[in-house]
């Protein structure tokens, strides 16, 4: 059965912005790159005013042959500051530890970091969230070469939650990123944004909510 949801999946529209300073206009001012998507569903389909925005994808991407420096780490996240520390070999080059450079498909040296993702309430629990990361992902998959995403328990830890909840939070926050191509690999979600399960993270909803299709 086709779930309830407030509009058809399939309208929401992704809006891509990337946010600096006004004064940050030289070469090496434009990186760390900041980048907000926003799902909305299309003004051309019938849902109701307040449940128009799905939800919220906040992105940010590293150029690996930059040097880092401190003010890096608040855009990036300190846990992303140290993991491309630790994998980038040679910075000059952007090349990656060597076991993590097999797994990944050559592409420009540029890595995305997901920072953040919330879906409103009325579209939570039926999917959209890995479809929507997947779609993003691919969107930009032109300007890097791979994407990175740390789950930890602390991530979900909000008043009156215990550890246990916090740590089922994270557990199916990982399974939802595996489902569409992440691996674990030191502690860090990774992903191939050249890889088809991004593209096949679609497929359900399609299957579902494509016009014509029978529902039970």
């Amino acid at each position: 059965m086709v779930p309830d949801l407030p509009a058809n999946p399939l309208s929401i529209e992704l809006e891509l912005t990337h946010r600096r300073f006004w004064w940050q206009i030289d070469d090496e001012d434009e990186q760390p790159e900041q980048w907000d998507v926003s799902a909305d569903v299309s003004e051309l389909d019938v849902c109701p005013e307040e449940l128009r925005h799905v939800g919220d994808i906040a992105l940010v991407i590293a150029d690996l042959t930059k040097e880092r420096n401190l003010l890096d780490s608040v855009v990036l996240g300190e846990w992303a500051l140290e993991f491309i520390a630790e994998t980038v070999i040679d910075p000059d080059q952007g090349k990656l530890h060597p076991e993590l450079d097999a797994r990944i498909s050559q592409g420009p040296p540029r890595m995305v970091v997901l920072r953040r993702v919330e879906l409103t309430e009325p579209w939570r629990g039926h999917g959209l969230g890995a479809a929507l990361i997947a779609s993003a992902l691919r969107i930009l998959s032109p300007n890097a070469r791979l994407a990175a995403c740390r789950v930890s328990p602390l991530d979900f830890t909000l008043p009156g939650a215990d550890r246990i909840t916090a740590e089922l939070c994270s557990l199916r926050a990982g399974a939802m990123l595996e489902r569409i191509g992440f691996q674990r690999w030191r502690g860090v979600h990774l992903v191939d944004l050249r890889n088809p399960a991004l593209v096949d993270a679609r497929m359900e909803l399609l299957d579902q909510w494509w016009p014509g299709q029978e529902v039970d």
